[in-house]
């Protein structure tokens, strides 16, 4: 009955983002949740996509020419330099983190506490009313739980008057498993 992680965080996606939105996925990875991202906003809408790793973008960029998506920029660069890509006037419905290491490759490229704080300063204001910025959190890596750490207490410190920020996990597993993080442009 309950929901896992992804499935919770893609919940939260689908209520929030409609046809013609423009999203970020701000590490995309294999390019699952760029994929989906790029569905959910559908032909008319438009997916931002960033990773520091070109296999990262070499995924990604198949996945998606296998999937015919054309609503796509991917950009190989840190999600910190998002204001480089992304004019401060545009309204984003959402952006999406995975925190960590890419999957099936080198586990000592992770994201970093300090470009994963900037990139949520710079997110969050172009976030339209109900905006939403999800993070799922992996931290039973190296380097892992001072990120985590890191990233709870600078959400914890949004205004509430202008932020909703939920955590969803599940407290009974072992080997610290993932979390969500949701915040809500009020």
């Amino acid at each position: 009955m309950l929901q896992g992680i992804i499935r919770f965080a893609h919940d939260l996606l689908d209520k929030t983002i409609k046809h013609g939105d423009i999203v970020v996925d701000a590490t995309c990875g294999n390019g699952n949740d760029t994929l989906y991202l790029s569905e959910l906003v559908a032909k008319n809408g438009h997916v931002f996509a960033f990773d520091i790793q070109e296999q990262a973008i070499a995924t990604t960029t198949k996945l998606l020419n296998e999937q015919n998506r054309q609503n796509v920029t991917l950009i190989h660069d840190s999600h910190a330099l998002i204001d480089q890509y992304i004019d401060e006037d545009t309204s984003l419905a959402a952006a999406v983190f995975n925190l960590g290491y890419l999957p099936r490759s080198d586990k000592s490229i992770i994201t970093q506490p300090d470009s994963t704080i900037t990139a949520i300063k710079k997110l969050l204001p172009l976030l339209r009313k109900k905006g939403l910025l999800v993070l799922v959190v992996y931290a039973g890596h190296p380097g892992g739980q001072a990120e985590k750490n890191a990233v709870l207490d600078f959400v914890s410190q949004l205004e509430q008057k202008d932020y909703f920020v939920l955590q969803y996990q599940f407290i009974n597993l072992m080997n610290e498993p993932p979390f969500v993080i949701a915040i809500e442009k009020k």
